[in-house]
């Protein structure tokens, strides 16, 4: 059984009111001195208010220039006068009965209020030693990944890289993971202690994140940054469907863990599985991966291979899938397929993903078989959006009288 929250977060409502504002979240430093320079600051007081600005919003997790006490109060109305430290509205958060939690966000674009606003979801997967967080990268996708129910969702646009942090900054808030003056009233849903409640982001929400490279790298880099989010490179984890001609600069300009959704070790059956292949094949993909920046066993490239029955979970499969990652530091994760309404897909049997996963082990690689989490309220992977984009359907067709 979930239990759902309808939640309108009143204390970051819709900055229509005011379009003229800029948001400072997803700034990186010198782009956060020279908005600050854009009102008049000198240099020396823009640095000063800029290393400032970034220990509030990133470290403490303040939306309110009034809060900021080491700033004075006259250079805290000049600010809040021109710039936002918005949030995403939360429409809904969900907990299923294994513990993790699913957030649909809505954005409305302050410089252009009249925009319709756009909606995504971020999950969060609590575990035993760690807590992960499932961000967003786009509003829908253009993959159409044919076992992925997000992948039947229109791209709508890109995330900013202030949108993919507010995903994390808002997680943050609710689940108590700011210090003690900065949580909600209701003191978070995971108490804050010593340990923090989100460890590892992992870039495998909605959306091809390689497709939106300069923002995911603007965000991943302050997600990193010391001074505030400070999440290590190897807490942070880069999912692509294989957009190649990214791989190499992800690896030097971000530096965080690659995961590489593989799912199939023919071109043929990759094509139909996941048809950027029929752009990028396995050939130059594995290549890549082969020349990833850093790669060592310390820092292995993740492969995510969803289990279809009678598709792609062989034994003859297995073996062509040790021989094609042949020489590559890698750990793979096999993921038993979670159905959505209208899927041709099964997922393969226990034994059968026990027998596939034995072949790989014996080989000498980890494959871990991954616990599917959130199902009840559809937030396993493949499934974002898919249940929500479900219930508007049917409420557009009850008024429509179909």
């Amino acid at each position: 059984m979930s239990i759902a929250l309808d939640l309108d977060h009143a204390s970051h409502p819709a900055r229509a009111s005011a379009p003229a504002r800029r948001s400072l979240v997803g700034l990186s430093k010198p782009k956060l001195r020279e908005a600050l320079a854009g009102i008049g600051l000198d240099e020396r007081e823009a640095k000063m208010r800029a290393s400032q600005l970034w220990n509030w919003v990133y470290f403490h997790g303040v939306t309110d220039f009034e809060r900021m006490t080491n700033i004075q109060k006259g250079v805290r109305q000049t600010l809040a006068d021109h710039f936002l430290l918005d949030r995403p509205e939360i429409v809904s958060e969900q907990v299923s009965i294994d513990g993790t939690r699913k957030w649909l966000f809505r954005f409305r674009d302050p410089q252009n209020p009249r925009l319709p606003p756009v909606e995504i979801e971020t999950v969060y997967i609590p575990e035993e030693d760690r807590g992960t967080l499932c961000v967003s990268s786009q509003v829908g996708c253009t993959l159409t990944c044919s076992f992925c129910h997000t992948g039947t969702q229109t791209l709508v646009r890109n995330l900013t890289a202030g949108e993919i942090l507010g995903q994390i900054l808002m997680a943050r808030e609710r689940l108590g993971d700011f210090p003690a003056g900065q949580r909600p009233a209701d003191g978070g849903l995971v108490p804050s202690g010593e340990t923090r409640a989100i460890t590892n982001i992992v870039m495998m929400g909605m959306g091809e994140p390689l497709y939106n490279y300069d923002s995911v790298k603007d965000a991943l880099l302050i997600a990193q940054a010391e001074d505030g989010i400070s999440l290590s490179k190897r807490r942070i984890t880069l999912s692509t469907s294989g957009v190649v001609p990214q791989i190499e600069p992800a690896g030097r300009e971000i530096g965080v863990m690659l995961a590489i959704s593989l799912h199939a070790v023919r071109d043929d059956l990759r094509d139909m599985l996941v048809p950027i292949n029929r752009k990028y094949p396995l050939k130059a993909l594995i290549q890549a991966c082969r020349d990833y920046p850093g790669l060592s066993n310390a820092r292995r490239i993740t492969f995510e291979y969803v289990m279809l029955r009678d598709i792609n979970d062989s034994d003859a499969d297995a073996r062509e899938l040790v021989r094609l990652l042949s020489g590559i530091p890698a750990k793979i994760n096999l993921i038993p397929f979670n159905p959505w309404p209208g899927t041709n897909y099964d997922c393969s049997s226990s034994a059968r993903i026990e027998k596939f996963a034995d072949i790989v082990n014996r080989a000498g690689y980890a494959s871990p078989v991954r616990t599917p989490r959130g199902r009840d309220i559809f937030a396993a992977c493949g499934q974002l959006k898919s249940e929500t984009e479900r219930l508007r359907k049917k409420d557009r067709e009850a008024l429509a009288g179909v």
